[in-house]
């Protein structure tokens, strides 16, 4: 079955940040078709290719590109904003539902369903699920495992240490479906980060988040996505008047969300995520793409990004 998926952005007038989303639609291919869109006053021109694989997502088996398409997808984030929800039967209902790292289902299906089509895990997330297979992996044979890290952690070569331990999973449980961010899609990623930011990532000393790759997949492979948990990038300024949650449902007793946030948006040495900033990033994919946000529900307004600074 063929499938509908966007490979380009190109923004008609003035340029704006929304123009680096060319880099997640930038594959070729023979047949394609343009469909406009409207953003802040900018024609966009999104072009739509009949694809049946996703490039830049490489099984560890055969090396081939993930197939992968749906119609709606429900984006669960690890969010304490998830406890008490009652959005279970509404995210199984989506024809994919989308995990990250070890986060769990069983005992919380109420808040977060049960249901697992695709998780993506970071190389650091690894050990966890691995510790937790029987309820991660062994419940979930049929979905699909999606694993980034860094270059060396992912060489196919017996050198990267990531890459050597999902070829022993995949002895261990062979109807799992294995793969890794490719190199070149990583590289892509990063470059994204920068042009739609203006902040490098390395030079800031900051590491993308999983939810940033998580986005990143979804787009690639869902019509619409529905994202649950995810709080906007100003929900966290005045954390005085914000309820305290968790910053993982699952750790009830762990960080504070809020805490979490503004601590690595402010980091300046050693490694940090910048969640803050990749929020305003998705409000902006947003209004282009199919996005919605649910637990909390909201839209997104118009944010004009800090391009200063690290």
């Amino acid at each position: 079955m063929k499938t509908r998926t966007r490979h380009g952005l190109i923004l008609i007038g003035s340029v704006t940040v929304l123009t680096s989303l060319f880099f997640l639609y930038s594959s070729s291919s023979a047949n394609t078709q343009e469909d406009q869109a409207q953003s802040n006053g900018h024609q966009v021109v999104v072009v739509r290719q009949q694809i049946s694989s996703l490039q830049g997502y490489t099984s560890i088996v055969d090396h081939k590109p993930l197939k992968m398409h749906c119609k709606n997808c429900a984006l669960v984030t690890s969010s304490g904003h998830m406890t008490g929800s009652n959005r279970g039967a509404e995210i199984d209902s989506a024809e994919c539902v989308i995990r990250m790292n070890d986060a769990p289902s069983r005992r919380y299906e109420q808040d977060v369903g049960q249901r697992t089509s695709l998780r993506v895990v970071a190389h650091s997330s690894l050990q966890r699920v691995l510790r937790n297979r029987r309820e991660l992996i062994n419940s979930s044979q049929e979905s699909v495992l999606i694993f980034w890290g860094p270059g060396n952690y992912m060489r196919p070569d017996g050198r990267g240490l990531v890459y050597y331990n999902l070829r022993l999973m995949n002895q261990m449980v062979p109807k799992l479906q294995l793969f890794i961010i490719s190199r070149l899609k990583m590289l892509e990623l990063d470059e994204l980060f920068k042009k739609e930011t203006g902040k490098d990532r390395k030079t800031s000393n900051s590491w993308l988040s999983t939810g940033w790759f998580t986005m990143a997949i979804a787009l690639d492979m869902c019509d619409r996505i529905n994202v649950y948990g995810m709080i906007p990038a100003e929900f966290c300024k005045s954390p005085q008047s914000v309820q305290s949650v968790p910053y993982h449902y699952y750790e009830p007793s762990g960080p504070d969300e809020c805490s979490m946030y503004l601590t690595h948006e402010q980091g300046r040495h050693g490694s940090h995520h910048r969640f803050i900033t990749e929020k305003q990033v998705f409000a902006n994919w947003a209004r282009i793409f199919n996005i919605h946000f649910y637990q909390p529900d909201w839209r997104p307004k118009p944010i004009t990004m800090n391009t200063t600074g690290p």
